[in-house]
């Protein structure tokens, strides 16, 4: 998968992915957490930018990243009209150096979106991408599809992935999208100070 399956994507108004509104889990955790340290998040892979916009709610400086240039500039758009505090740009996360290191990355189902065989690269960027005693939280979509994307993953293997990188601070079945009601998982992860 590459920029031009997405963008393509994008381009035919093919956004199954897109629910309209940010992540259900994300939502909650936003909520529940009020003070959490750090002021600024990347959220790769953000599509249209709902995720961003809700850490932007939150009070957080973000930065969006996606290989689509229609989804960062729809992104642009939503930011622009809601007045939120956001950044978008084109950016291979798995591939390119951060402009910084953040507080927090975020990301909802970006893992199981890339190919399987990059998800070692995709480790690697998390590890770039976040400042040292920085967070790492993600909403995984625990499926069997293998014909992706997306690709299915399980807890087993994001705790063997990331652990010896992160330390697990907690992990649980959150709210959901109707139709992924049991399937998603967060882990909320710090990385080594």
């Amino acid at each position: 998968m590459n920029q031009n399956y997405w963008e393509s994507l994008y381009q035919a108004g093919d956004l199954r992915w897109d629910k309209g509104a940010p992540s259900p889990g994300l939502v909650d955790f936003l909520a529940t957490h009020k003070h959490l340290p750090g002021n600024t998040v990347c959220v790769p892979g953000g599509g249209t930018g709902h995720d961003a916009g809700e850490w932007a709610r939150a009070g957080f400086r973000v930065y969006g990243y996606d290989l689509a240039p229609t989804a960062v500039r729809l992104s642009r758009a939503r930011a622009d009209s809601n007045g939120w505090q956001a950044q978008f740009r084109v950016i291979d996360f798995l591939r390119a150096d951060p402009p910084f290191q953040f507080d927090w990355l975020f990301e909802h189902t970006l893992f199981c979106a890339i190919q399987p065989e990059e998800r070692e690269l995709y480790v690697r960027a998390v590890q770039r991408w976040v400042k040292p005693g920085g967070y790492y939280l993600a909403v995984n979509y625990l499926i069997p599809d293998t014909d992706g994307p997306p690709f299915g993953t399980t807890r087993a293997e994001i705790l063997q992935r990331f652990s010896p990188h992160f330390h697990l601070l907690e992990d649980w079945v959150p709210r959901s999208y109707p139709n992924r009601t049991g399937l998603e998982r967060i882990f909320h992860w710090q990385a080594s100070p």
